[in-house]
């Protein structure tokens, strides 16, 4: 069956700036289906939620996988071949056994097409009959690929009957798709086989049901794969700072960035999974919503296709904006003994001689996409409470991106204070204590206001 699921997990959705993260990657493999004649019962949700599109592109899905699996395995006139075969089962308030287990493609097809959607959705039922025709004595090894876009909503707990299955030695793969009534994962990895994170698929599109049925297909199909080499390389965000053992096989770290997992042979005699898991920290300025992914590659012997989820992370950290850079330093040498040297440093701008008051502040609540201009008001207190002006500052703070409002930390904003402004009163003409008062206005550039004295129909005109 070659690589029958890959699969990418995060530990978190969410993480606080410098953080570290667990990365699970996971693959299962089977033996091909020509050598190893399968049983497939496909058992399809029409409850109520799945009127419409969905239905529509579950039927595509569908019949694409028992094209891809008759195929596969030599089929000759509208038939399965190489000893497998496929069952449809379909569910709603309760479970109908659509076809028995047949060869015929036509037949199959026709299951499919008969669909409609209505009631409730009751998975125990479901397992229950698709168990029911695996149970027969039989060589051939048993798949469930229970396909739903729901909870249980009727009837009894389905994971005690899954449970059987398995234990039966029945391979059961769940697809989700997040449709009208919700998708519970955790349910859903319950009842599959293990580890789930290789034997569970979610979707958000019914779109994109057809390449799930039809990469399934193509991976059932597909012998068992040897010489596996996988590189996992994640965005320059982040590094990985601990790599574990894996299940099976060898995996070391090439880079900061990158890790690289052997597996000589997997799923080669029997179905089986691998899992990786490594520890990831964040390291860089990102934040926000950030893409793990930077790059996964795969191969193996068998030339299996195999593709992996891009998970995403919410990086939370404080906006940091540096309005200033720190001066360019001028080099200079005095050589052997020479008691002078002199120097044309160019030329100067004036905005870091004498003291230099450097102050931070933070302005809150800024929201998403929009500019700040940010204005700095120095003055210096005299020894009577007097007040003088050391400088205006005035500046624009640039937009974030994050998907709320957030506080934005503005550090380094310079004034010059040179000695000779100082109004301390002291007798000492250098050094001495000097006192001041900052203040701060603030307020958004981009707004959506606009002010004409010409009005028609509620516009400018």
């Amino acid at each position: 069956m070659g690589i029958t699921n890959s699969n990418k997990e995060l530990s978190t959705m969410r993480i606080n700036c410098k953080d570290s993260f667990q990365v699970k990657l996971s693959l299962t493999a089977a033996p091909d289906i020509e050598t190893n004649p399968t049983d497939i019962v496909l058992i399809l949700d029409r409850s109520g939620s799945m009127a419409g599109n969905a239905l529509a592109n579950l039927k595509i899905g569908a019949k694409a996988f028992i094209d891809i699996i008759a195929e596969a395995t030599g089929g000759m006139n509208g038939q399965i071949g190489s000893g497998s075969r496929i069952a449809v089962v379909s569910f709603a308030d309760t479970a109908t056994q659509d076809t028995q287990l047949i060869t015929s493609v036509s037949d199959l097809k026709s299951a499919v097409d008969a669909l409609t959607a209505d009631g409730d959705t009751n998975h125990a039922d479901a397992f229950t009959k698709a168990s029911e025709l695996l149970t027969p004595p039989s060589s051939n090894a048993k798949v469930m690929v229970m396909f739903t876009d729901g909870k249980t909503t009727t009837g009894a707990d389905p994971s005690p009957v899954a449970a059987a299955a398995r234990t039966a030695g029945t391979i059961i793969y769940c697809i989700g798709l997040s449709g009208n009534d919700g998708i519970d994962v955790d349910t859903l990895e319950d009842w599959a086989s293990k580890p789930a994170s290789s034997y569970v698929a979610i979707t958000p599109d019914a779109a994109e049901l057809e390449e799930i049925f039809a990469e399934l297909a193509r991976n059932i199909s597909k012998p068992g794969a040897t010489n596996i080499v996988l590189t996992d390389r994640i965005s320059p965000c982040f590094r990985i700072t601990a790599v574990s053992m894996p299940s099976k096989g060898t995996a070391s770290l090439i880079d900061a960035t990158s890790v690289q997992w052997k597996i000589d042979e997997l799923g080669v005699s029997q179905s089986e999974g691998a899992e990786l898991e490594f520890t990831v920290k964040h390291v860089g300025s990102c934040s926000g919503t950030v893409e793990v992914n930077e790059s996964i590659s795969y191969s193996d012997t068998e030339g299996n296709t195999v593709t992996f989820p891009s998970p995403k992370l919410e990086v939370d950290c404080d906006v940091v904006v540096n309005p200033e850079t720190c001066p360019e330093p001028v080099e200079l040498s005095v050589d052997g003994c020479e008691d002078t040297v002199e120097l044309d440093a160019g030329k100067l701008d004036m905005d870091s001689l004498g003291r230099i008051a450097k102050l931070d502040i933070t302005v809150r609540n800024v929201c998403p996409n929009k500019r700040v201009a940010l204005a700095a008001i120095l003055t210096e207190v005299d020894c009577e409470g007097i007040e003088h002006k050391r400088g205006l500052k005035t500046m624009v703070v640039p937009a974030h991106t994050n998907e709320t409002c957030r506080d934005v930390i503005v550090r380094g904003i310079k004034f010059v204070l040179p000695e000779s402004l100082d109004v301390s009163g002291a007798t000492c003409s250098i050094c001495n204590e000097r006192n001041f008062k900052a203040r701060f206005i603030a307020h958004y550039i981009d707004n959506n206001f606009e002010c004409c004295d010409n009005m028609e129909n509620g516009c400018c005109k």
